[in-house]
């Protein structure tokens, strides 16, 4: 491994030499930049008290930890319907528009995500149905900090409500310059969408909340109206929010444990470096502890995109965090002698985005296995489906792309089996059931069968196939 030299103005992207190296998946995995465990443990010791907190002491809990995480004194979470109202009167036409052109979009691709009930008929009289059935409540995650999130909301609402979510919470930080209340512009994307159930709570606490509910109280100002518990907790967020969602799974359904986002690129000598290099820096914005991987086989479109980061980088609003986050050991460049070896690198990384710049781009695409989302060719960028493409931003990081999904209407929805079986469609495969039930060495499974014909087998022996 080589590293790129590091000034105070520009990004030390490093380089992984894999060009003369036949390497298997798991080599590939341990090969690629990530992030290291880093403080995994201090971090799930402190949900595990928060979780302990706030099912302990409820609004009490919720009003220390707004004070002592966001500086706000706060009695009850819930946001007035008026702060959700005017925050769209408020919200910029321009944003406005921006808002309604992402969510009519989004509409459109969940609507058409909706699974059909399907049912077989394996004999005469027997039927077998699977219907699905959205979940009753869900809590939906908006996260604050270093940025303002209203696409989170069209991403995480506009599924549940294509699915048919009868019920849709959504939380996100208090902000102190807002009065206690979430960002404007999160309230204004909540109205747009017809949620009125908003919660200002932040971080793990909000997930806490989500899954175990917190019962109705009292305090000297008069009633605390409960929050009802959830059956599934989506959406993305820091460290603590992520394994908040890890240590209440099983209490309620998760989407994912999303970490930090991620981009990798695949790219060939013919893509334009100041392409590649603006779409690392877009995701590189988001958090210093953000990935932007590129893979190619060419090192000089390695050195013409290394020269297009420090140009880029220096004039980038969030400069700091770009340099630090494209100068860490979950980013760099990773060298390989073919695309057929850059596919196989980008199926061990197992990207939340992948952007395909190659010739042939839709063919690679194609070959792509493990990815959250792919973004095929120069002018589908992360940007667009961050925001316009219609697709959906929640999606799977650190590796879990390799077996899990984006946030899509089926995360709402539970697939329910429903058998009925006459009487001479049963007795067609009692025999079955009897010669399975005795190899397994439950035979009280194949009475239950028996015990249906116990007449029938008086009078003329055993049902016939």
């Amino acid at each position: 491994m080589t590293s790129a030299a590091t000034t105070a103005s520009s990004p030390a992207f490093r380089t992984i030499d894999l060009r003369g190296h036949a390497l298997g998946l798991a080599e590939l995995r341990a090969a690629v930049p990530r992030l290291t465990a880093g403080d995994g443990a201090s971090v799930e010791e402190a949900v595990r008290g928060i979780i302990s907190q706030v099912r302990g002491s409820g609004f009490s809990a919720l009003t220390a930890l707004a004070a002592k995480f966001d500086s706000v004194r706060q009695r009850h979470p819930r946001v007035p319907a008026e702060a959700i109202s005017g925050a769209l009167a408020g919200l910029d036409p321009e944003v406005r528009a921006a808002l309604e052109e992402s969510i009519a979009r989004a509409r459109s691709f969940a609507a058409a995500q909706v699974p059909a009930d399907v049912t077989v008929h394996p004999a005469q009289g027997a039927s077998v149905t699977q219907r699905w059935v959205p979940v009753g409540r869900v809590g939906l995650y908006v996260p604050g900090g270093l940025a303002v999130y209203p696409s989170s909301v069209v991403m995480n609402v506009v599924p549940a409500q294509a699915a048919g979510v009868a019920s849709i919470a959504l939380a996100s930080p208090p902000q102190k310059d807002n009065d206690g209340l979430p960002h404007p512009t999160i309230l204004a994307a909540a109205a747009l969408l017809g949620i009125d159930e908003v919660y200002a709570i932040g971080g793990a606490q909000a997930i806490v909340t989500f899954a175990y509910g917190i019962p109705a109280a009292h305090d000297d100002a008069g009633e605390l109206p409960a929050i009802a518990p959830v059956d599934v907790v989506t959406g993305p967020g820091n460290i603590f929010v992520a394994t908040a969602k890890r240590l209440v799974k099983g209490v309620v359904g998760i989407d994912a444990e999303a970490g930090p986002t991620e981009i990798a690129i695949l790219a060939d000598a013919g893509a334009r470096p100041e392409f590649v290099a603006a779409d690392l820096i877009s995701q590189a914005e988001h958090d210093p502890r953000a990935g932007s991987v590129l893979v190619t086989d060419s090192p000089e479109l390695a050195d013409r995109v290394r020269e297009q980061l420090a140009v880029l980088a220096a004039r980038t609003k969030h400069r700091d965090r770009v340099v630090e986050a494209l100068s860490g050991e979950q980013s760099g460049v990773v060298l390989v002698d073919t695309l057929d070896a850059g596919i196989a690198v980008c199926d061990a990384y197992a990207a939340e985005h992948l952007e395909i710049m190659t010739a042939d781009a839709p063919a690679i695409a194609a070959r792509i296995r493990n990815a959250g989302a792919i973004f095929v060719g120069d002018y589908s960028p992360v940007s667009l489906g961050d925001y316009c493409a219609g697709s959906n931003h929640v999606l799977p990081t650190s590796g879990t792309a390799a077996f899990s999904s984006g946030l899509n209407v089926t995360t709402f929805l539970r697939a329910i089996q429903i058998i009925d079986y006459s009487e001479p469609a049963l007795s067609g495969v009692a025999r079955h059931i009897r010669s399975l039930s005795d190899a397994e060495d439950l035979p009280a499974h194949g009475d239950a069968v028996e015990v249906r014909f116990a007449d029938a087998l008086r009078l003329s022996g055993p049902p016939a196939l």
